[in-house]
């Protein structure tokens, strides 16, 4: 028995050996991720102790006081709502009535498409979701095809698309010579991709340059790709947070609506509502009948059943009190305009600033550019010094968030640009 017992508890030990090795290397290989350029701007900022320090890598909207701001459509919003619903799941494709009132803005109020129900449409985890979702659908139902994506482009599309393992290709879009579009060498790569391809598009304020076709110029790419055969997908993060028009910043869409395209639409109500920590969005894609639009439909919810079963409730309905409310409605049409001629006028105000300093370099694109974001033309080595020399925070491709400019600091901020741009 002794012996027994003995060799029970050696061969327990070795056993219990051998899982202790196998449980110290399950996670062994694992390195850290590279760090969000982005969130790592705002992390360096926090730590730097200098009282005349700006953040303008900001991705959220700001007051000229440089404050978070909730809009008072959205508060009154949540009073309405405070105690009048339940905490039940929504359906897998979201709340009802936020995706019909979010069609409206991007389709139109009174769209035949909606009317004939040939949109096949789901509530989604803000724009970032509903692209990753489109993404999925695109791999499950055309996998053979890729993704032509602007250069450059907001960063987390190619991680969207890279993850959904969909094959990446890029397309000419920004001039970093004239700051401005490189509609030529664009309009040669829709020419010379595959018919039949897939495009990502942004339906207004580019991000991270903020240059945006011209109407005429959206007229001939939508030709263009009706002669291709070519997929447009719009990723539309700022409708009436850019001109302060919901109409004007969906004009892209309508254009291609007009000349008959099968679209698809990533919306979200991040910027445009305030409302970034609800992430609120919408997914929908254009189809040939109402038959189609209930099969596409089925098919976004089973991916998105996996993911994350349903989406979240209450932002969907602060949107849907919102938009379904005329006089709500109107109040946010007031208010997202105000955030939008803030970011226009800083815009001004900045190009104003730098032109006054005597620079002999053009500041035209300042103004030029439309939206949240400047793409500045600043070296990585001239934003290193504005961030060593002058404490002021950007991510290092040049990109200033016009969100961080207040009144306060566009002064300083231009005589910074000016110091460092000298040598340009």
């Amino acid at each position: 028995m002794a012996f027994r017992a003995v060799m029970s508890r050696r061969v327990t030990n070795r056993s219990s050996d051998i899982g202790a090795r196998w449980m110290s290397t399950w996670w062994g290989n694992v390195e850290p991720a590279a760090k969000d350029p982005i969130l790592g701007v705002t992390e360096a900022f926090l730590a730097d102790p200098s009282p005349s320090k700006v953040n303008v890598g900001v991705g959220a909207y700001r007051d000229d006081n440089g404050k978070p701001v909730v809009l008072e459509c959205v508060r009154e919003a949540e009073r309405r709502i405070a105690g009048h619903s339940n905490m039940e799941y929504l359906p897998m494709g979201g709340s009802v009535k936020m995706v019909e009132e979010t069609l409206k803005l991007a389709y139109g109020e009174n769209s035949e498409f909606i009317k004939d129900k040939r949109i096949a449409a789901v509530q989604s985890l803000s724009g970032t979701g509903a692209c990753r979702l489109f993404a999925d659908f695109q791999k499950r139902f055309r996998p053979d095809s890729q993704i032509y994506i602007p250069v450059p482009t907001w960063a987390n599309h190619h991680n969207i698309w890279r993850d959904a393992q969909v094959p990446q290709r890029t397309f000419h879009y920004y001039h970093p010579e004239t700051r401005g579009l490189d509609f030529a060498s664009l309009m040669d790569d829709i020419k010379n991709a595959p018919n039949g391809s897939f495009f990502l598009l942004h339906a207004c304020a580019h991000n991270p340059t903020g240059v945006d076709p011209t109407e005429e110029q959206w007229r001939e790419m939508s030709y263009q790709f009706k002669a291709k055969g070519h997929f447009a997908f719009f990723d539309m993060a700022y409708q009436g947070f850019a001109s302060g028009d919901p109409e004007r910043d969906a004009k892209s869409i309508r254009i291609f609506l007009e000349d008959g395209h099968l679209i698809g639409i990533a919306q979200s109500y991040a910027k445009n509502m305030g409302l970034y920590g609800q992430r609120v969005g919408c997914l929908s894609v254009l189809c040939e009948d109402e038959k189609q639009a209930v099969a596409v439909k089925s098919q976004l919810q089973q991916l998105a059943r996996p993911m994350y079963s349903n989406p979240p409730l209450h932002g969907a309905l602060v949107v849907s009190t919102i938009l379904g409310d005329p006089e709500l409605k109107n109040l946010w049409l007031k208010e997202v305009k105000v955030m939008a001629d803030r970011i226009i006028g800083m815009r001004t105000a900045l190009r104003e600033n730098l032109e006054k300093l005597g620079s002999p370099l053009s500041w035209e694109h300042v103004t030029n550019q439309i939206g949240m974001f400047c793409y500045s033309g600043l070296t990585p080595e001239q934003v290193d010094r504005l961030t060593s020399e002058f404490h002021i925070y950007l991510t290092r491709n040049g990109r200033i968030s016009m969100a961080g400019v207040t009144t306060g600091n566009v002064g300083y901020l231009a005589n910074a640009i000016n110091e460092v741009s000298k040598s340009a």
